[in-house]
């Protein structure tokens, strides 16, 4: 098929493409905090009422928390069919001070969209409905079906697009799902990413005396919680990075050689990693090089730590309460909920005497691995090098997708994961951002995929 028309449009609107995403940026759709709610309503709004002038056939499907949007082409059975997803819901900003521009006010400079949820994800998904937007307003023949489902709450674990897709599977069939929520390999390197990490997160909770008491007067009589809670996190890893948690390698998909061989092919090293996270030096599980352990080894990751007092000044204090979020981000064979259940059981059983523990599981996802050799998988990486005029390469991702495992089961079509932000991105951090290169040459890679997904 010739794209010609398809290309010289998406050359021709690059502006208005940057300016409407600029637009979607805008509306602060953050899914953790309530106070948002209408701001979640209103981006889903502004995908219903551009599907709509697409003319595509489109649905706000009201949950018990945020709305699901559907959408689809005509739907021609001669044709294969896609289903892209992704979400419009963002991470909260805080720290707010650490931002050099407003999270909602987006700012380009440079080449680069500044806002919270350029690249993650909305930049991502909005590069697939500029490029459907390229054959509609060209009238170029569609060579596949497409269709969106799109959803507001990927990044506060909500449980709606699950119930959904399994609720609904006939009519979400496609013969792929393709999903822009990963990364490239680095700034020149497109990339297309075969496995994701699973997820178990929980929550450490420490309970001591019925309320904070004077340290002078009580201390040494009472155990404190958070000297606890600060005995149970450095019990959770050795010395060396590995995690002490009993049984927690047991079900661990080791690397083959070929695959650490093409690791080790794409040169990535030391020095980046400190360039790239700030950090002093690397460091983690003996034996493995930093993109092995953040690509195909399970960790164990203290997000978050509390008790006490911590504002200007001294307060002599013992709590009354401490705690901890854990986050284990696992590999393929993993299981969340029996490495949940282990995690548990290690907590109580290193928990100091003197203090009551919780231990809470809040949020799970199984790990993915997705054959590099499918159809689907070459349609993408030719798409890829025609749309960025670079060769791409194979990668693993650190994160989690925790649907992806759901498309796979529920509709048995192979997930395709195009990466176009940088893991340099700043997702979920302040000063999030997304390169415009990146973003339009996503439209062109998007463009191409109708086409390679026939082939």
């Amino acid at each position: 098929m010739n794209l010609e028309r398809v290309m010289d449009y998406i050359q021709a609107n690059e502006q208005s493409f940057v300016d409407q995403l600029v637009d979607f940026l805008k509306i602060p759709s953050i899914s953790a905090q309530a106070k948002h709610r209408p701001d979640l309503e209103k981006a889903a709004d502004f995908l219903v009422k551009e599907f709509d002038g697409l003319g595509l056939a489109v649905e706000k499907i009201e949950t018990d928390g945020h709305p699901l949007v559907y959408a689809e082409t005509g739907q021609d059975p001669s044709r294969p069919t896609l289903l892209v997803y992704g979400h419009y819901d963002v991470q909260p900003v805080d720290p707010l001070e650490l931002w050099k521009n407003p999270p909602f006010e987006p700012k380009v400079a440079n080449g680069v969209i500044y806002a919270r949820g350029s690249s993650d994800d909305k930049g991502q998904l909005y590069a697939h409905i500029k490029a459907l937007e390229a054959y509609l307003r060209t009238d170029t023949a569609l060579p596949v079906n497409v269709k969106f489902i799109i959803e507001g709450e990927e990044e506060c674990g909500g449980h709606n697009v699950y119930t959904y897709t399994e609720q609904n599977a006939d009519k979400l069939a496609c013969d792929a799902v393709i999903i822009s929520d990963t990364t490239m390999f680095d700034e020149n390197t497109p990339a297309i990413c075969y496995s994701l990490k699973g997820l178990c997160f929980m929550e450490i909770r420490v309970k001591g005396p019925a309320q904070d008491l004077h340290s002078g007067s009580f201390g040494g009589t009472v155990q404190n919680p958070g000297n606890a809670v600060a005995t149970i996190v450095a019990k959770l890893k050795d010395s060396r990075g590995r995690v002490k948690i009993p049984g927690f390698y047991d079900d661990v998909l080791s690397l083959d050689s070929s695959e650490r061989a093409a690791f080790a092919s794409l040169k990535y090293s030391d020095r980046i990693l400190r360039r790239e996270t700030g950090a002093p030096r690397a460091w983690g599980e003996a034996g493995y090089t930093s993109l092995e352990r953040m690509w195909a080894r399970p960790t164990c990751d203290v997000n978050g730590i509390w008790g006490g007092y911590s504002g200007e000044g001294a307060k002599t204090i013992i709590p009354a309460t401490a705690g901890a979020k854990v986050s284990m981000r696992l590999v393929p064979n993993q299981k969340p909920a029996a490495i949940a259940a282990a995690f548990e059981k290690y907590v109580r059983r290193i928990a100091p005497k003197g203090v009551e523990v919780e231990v809470l599981n809040l949020h799970n996802a199984d790990p993915v691995l997705v054959p590099r050799d499918s159809a689907m998988m070459q349609a993408g990486l030719r798409a890829l090098e025609k749309g960025f005029q670079r060769k791409p390469v194979f990668i693993r991702e650190g994160g989690s997708i925790p649907i992806v495992g759901t498309f796979q089961q529920a509709l048995q079509a192979p997930v395709l994961l195009l990466g176009l932000g940088l893991s340099t991105d700043n997702i979920h951090s302040p000063n999030e951002k997304f390169h415009v290169a990146n973003f339009v040459n996503g439209i062109r890679t998007a463009a191409h995929l109708l086409v390679e997904a026939t082939k």
